[in-house]
Order: C-alpha cells, then sequence, then structure tokens
C-alpha cells in the first residue's frame, strides 16, 4: 500500500496556513458538530475523539470546539451532515470530495462549480466510490524496523516509512483502537482519521496536467463545506 502522495504533502503545508487565517477552524467545527451527532462524550464516542483532536492539533482554542459540540443541543442551529461527492479531474483521475454541511442545495452547486472551472466534473454516484476503499490513516513520529514491528503488533494492516514519519494503515473499523494502543505503547501519533485509498492509483507524469490537477484539488479544498479530498492520482511529474 502506498504512503503520501504529493497531494497529501501539498494538504498538511496548506492547512498550516490556513490554520493561521482561521479557515480551517470552519472546517474542523463542522466536522465535530457532525461527529457529535454520534454522541457529545469524546470518551464514548470515538469519532469525535478524533475529531477533537485533530482541531487541538491545528490550535483550534477550546471555546470553539465546545461550541460546535453544543450546536447538537442547539434546536435552532441547522442540521449538519456528512455528503461525499464525486468527479473526475484532468488525466482522468478519481476525486472524491467530502463535506459536512448544513445546506446541501448550497454545497453540491460549489462542487460542480470548482470542478468545472478547473477542469474537472462532478460523476455519477458509486462511478469513482468503487476505485477506493475507506481506511483508517495514522502517522506516527519515528522510523526504523522496530517502530514497524510495534506499528503492526499494535493491529495495523500495514505501515510505510515515509520523510521521517510512519504512515499506518488499518481496517476502518480498527482506527480508534489502533491509535489508542500506539499511544498506550509510547508511539508519538501526530495524525489519525478516516481517508479513502486508491485500489489502484493513476500516475501522472506529464507536468502540464497536474498542475491542472493540483488546481482542481486545492479549488474544491479551498470550499468551506469541503472537509476532504481524495484522488486516486499518483503525481510523479515534477510541480515545484
Amino acid at each position: 500500500m502506498s504512503g503520501h502522495s504529493k497531494w497529501e504533502t501539498i494538504k498538511r503545508q496548506k492547512g498550516a496556513n490556513d490554520a493561521k487565517r482561521g479557515a480551517i477552524f470552519t472546517k474542523l467545527g463542522n466536522q465535530i458538530a457532525v461527529a457529535a451527532r454520534g454522541g457529545v462524550d469524546p470518551t464514548l464516542n470515538s469519532a469525535l475523539a478524533l475529531a477533537i483532536e485533530k482541531a487541538k492539533a491545528a490550535n483550534m482554542p477550546g471555546a470553539n470546539i465546545q461550541r460546535a459540540i453544543d450546536r447538537v443541543a442547539d434546536k435552532n442551529a441547522a442540521v449538519m451532515e456528512e455528503i461525499a461527492y464525486e468527479g473526475y479531474g484532468p488525466g482522468g483521475v478519481g476525486i472524491i470530495i467530502e463535506t459536512a454541511t448544513d445546506n446541501r442545495n448550497r454545497t453540491l452547486p460549489e462542487v460542480k462549480t470548482a470542478l468545472v472551472k478547473n477542469g474537472g466534473r462532478i460523476a455519477d454516484a458509486g462511478s469513482v466510490a468503487f476505485q477506493f476503499t475507506r481506511k483508517g490513516v495514522i502517522t506516527v513520529d519515528g522510523a526504523g524496523e522496530d517502530l514497524l514491528m510495534e506499528v503492526l503488533e499494535a493491529g495495523a494492516e500495514d505501515a510505510v516509512e515515509e520523510d521521517g514519519a510512519i504512515i499506518v494503515y488499518t481496517d476502518q473499523k480498527d482506527l480508534a483502537s489502533v491509535r489508542s494502543a500506539l499511544i498506550d505503547a509510547g508511539v508519538r501519533v501526530k495524525d489519525a482519521e478516516l481517508r479513502y485509498i486508491a485500489n489502484t492509483p493513476v500516475e501522472i507524469a506529464d507536468t502540464e496536467t497536474a498542475q491542472k490537477l493540483l488546481k482542481v484539488l486545492d479549488a474544491l479544498d479551498d470550499l468551506d463545506d469541503v472537509v476532504n479530498v481524495h484522488t486516486n492520482a499518483d503525481i510523479t511529474a515534477d510541480v515545484a
């Protein structure tokens, strides 16, 4: 199983910049509000616990986190829902766009516009998703055979070493338990979330196509209602 793609690296860098502008807090708040629908106690709701941890890692203030949780009990607040849209980008690559929204009549047109204006198109439900598998992905600090063995012993399906970190893959239902096992073992977990992982990555070796694709992905990621963008593209072209 492959490690982080170029797009994942760009998203991490972009997220750090977004946090400075406060843009990422809107996305994180939406994720927390959706997760909290499954229960407002993070000790009993692993999805909420992961969303809160991700928010804290982005330095989101505690008051903002609590406000997002409180939206569940607010009868006047619009109900948040998770919707995944599918599309195609330059080079014919598949794209899955995860959103958290209180108004799907706003979100779908925005997603369509971001795709079409940048050389992509919306796809019918199910026409792209079959090319991906939903997996838990955990990033841990460190490297070496000993740490790799420790990760696998914690229940991971697979793990790869990359850029001074280890990317851990789990079955989606095992994400929370593997994360807890790693933390209990003293492993420093940097990030843990569910992602769509490409079953067969599509290589994009042409620089122009890669740049067009990244423009589409970036436009989608900039939408307030979008919480994650996944692609089956394996960008090998130089886009620096």
